[in-house]
């Protein structure tokens, strides 16, 4: 099933935009391991949308209702079910996308592939409101892995032209705008307002990183700990493209320039860079793990654009109604550190298991 990541977690991922609740179900978490209802609502929040000039005006308080997985606070070993109820939704805002598909987005590609019976309202199941359970998900997996001091953050690396150069050594998941450099934050809120006041959005890049992920942990070929990631991350729906450490630019550098060269420090073994981004053959060093998420440009824009009738088979022009984001990336955080959370404890939980270790 498409909306289900399966490993040794299984995280399944149910409902539409605009249908009366969006869910997630997490079975093979490990029992015994305490869960902060409010930690994860802080985590939840900096997704929710409706809080500032760069989100969409819909509100929702994005509150999850756990309905089981949990006794007394803690994982029980059962399956972990939670909703969220949408309480904001104004379906006849698409009612004219049913015939007339926005260019950029999933509307044209879901008629073919469900003959016309999807939920169109909202985007359905398509919609990056379904990133909301997404982020139940790895906001959980995010505190189990802080038990084994695995940490996990992101921030907004780019926006359109503007960078944040600066280093990125401690979180910003307090900040109101993810980015490290108040300066480069400021520029990329200008980006986003001018795009909005001229009709437009414009993408941007996230950077993640993950500390304290032992050696050992993955697989190589198909199981490698950036296969699982980029498996996660992509299923954030405006993720374009993913690379770890140096990336593409490595393909610019000689061998001689982008290995790491080991050396021991303190009893253990490092390498003096990281263009790997922590990932050798699948399987980290121990290195922080590096990857960066490229964001495209929310398709749902209020300019006209050229489209198609679907029914009369001819050409249409289209203005999109409805409240959209003028960039999706500041919300988009937090969906990347939780992709990211479940595919580290998934491939954390196998290594254990290696190991003969319990969580």
């Amino acid at each position: 099933m498409s909306s289900v990541y399966t490993g040794n977690l299984t995280v399944a991922i149910f409902g539409q935009s605009h249908a009366p609740a969006i869910g997630v179900t997490v079975d093979g978490l490990p029992a015994g391991l305490p869960v902060d209802p409010d930690a994860l609502q802080r985590f939840l929040s900096r997704r929710a949308p409706g809080q500032n000039a760069w989100s969409t005006p819909r509100r929702e308080a994005d509150a999850p209702e756990i309905l089981c997985g949990l006794k007394h606070g803690k994982t029980c070993g059962a399956p972990l079910t939670a909703i969220i109820r949408n309480t904001n939704t104004r379906s006849g805002d698409y009612e004219n996308l049913k015939d007339i598909p926005r260019p950029g987005h999933a509307d044209y590609t879901a008629q073919v592939k469900f003959g016309g019976a999807q939920d169109a309202d909202g985007g359905g199941h398509f919609s990056g409101r379904l990133t909301a359970p997404l982020c139940i998900a790895g906001g959980i997996c995010m505190q189990l892995l802080e038990h084994e001091d695995v940490h996990i953050r992101a921030r907004i690396l780019s926006i359109g032209s503007v960078t944040d150069s600066a280093p990125f050594d401690a979180p910003v998941a307090e900040k109101p705008f993810p980015a490290v450099s108040d300066d480069a934050a400021a520029a990329m809120q200008a980006e986003i307002a001018q795009a909005k006041a001229e009709g437009d959005s414009v993408g941007g890049v996230i950077e993640c990183v993950v500390d304290g992920l032992p050696a050992g942990v993955g697989e190589p070929m198909f199981g490698g700990l950036e296969n699982l990631i980029a498996r996660a991350v992509f299923a954030i729906p405006a993720v374009k493209g993913l690379e770890f450490g140096a990336g593409f630019a490595a393909a610019r550098l000689r061998g001689s320039e982008n290995n790491d060269p080991f050396r021991v420090q303190n009893g253990r073994i490092v390498t003096e860079t990281n263009n790997c981004g922590g990932i050798p053959g699948g399987i980290p060093t121990g290195m922080p793990v590096v990857f960066r998420a490229a964001f495209k440009p929310t398709p749902s824009i209020s300019r006209e654009q050229d489209s198609v009738s679907l029914s009369r088979m001819e050409h249409e022009t289209l203005v999109i109604h409805g409240r959209h984001d003028p960039c999706i990336v500041p919300r988009a955080v937090p969906c990347v550190e939780a992709a990211a959370a479940i595919a580290v404890l998934d491939a954390w939980m196998g290594r254990k298991k290696e190991l003969g270790y319990a969580f």
